[in-house]
């Protein structure tokens, strides 16, 4: 296998792992939606016992969500630099006249 058709590969690779992050956060918006729906339906001030106990459901439930998005960025920061080291150009070649994929692949005929 060729660098450039490891580099697709990789390209590939990347852009389906983007569509089942799509996916995740889609599911993650609808659950949280019904999370909302129920919480102003059920969380009101006489379901707790004391003030304390009415801040710290939220602040769990906040808390999670921050882990989940946490997860997320450090997977978004790891493809980047896959992607990163996809497009560097570096002195070894790939980045000349040809291009990264080679003589005979023309950028120009995407945009017609």
């Amino acid at each position: 296998m060729s660098r450039e058709q490891a580099f697709l590969h990789m390209l590939d690779a990347a852009s389906k792992i983007q569509w089942n992050i799509a996916m995740i956060l889609e599911a993650k918006a609808v659950e949280a939606e019904k999370v909302r729906n129920w919480a102003i339906n059920h969380l009101t001030p006489d379901a707790f016992e004391t003030h304390d106990h009415q801040l710290n459901e939220p602040l769990q439930i906040h808390g999670q969500i921050v882990e989940l998005l946490e997860g997320l960025t450090k997977l978004e920061n790891g493809l980047c630099s896959n992607l990163k080291a996809v497009l560097v150009q570096d002195e070894g070649g790939f980045g000349g006249e040809d291009g990264m994929f080679g003589p005979g692949f023309d950028m120009g005929d995407i945009e017609k």
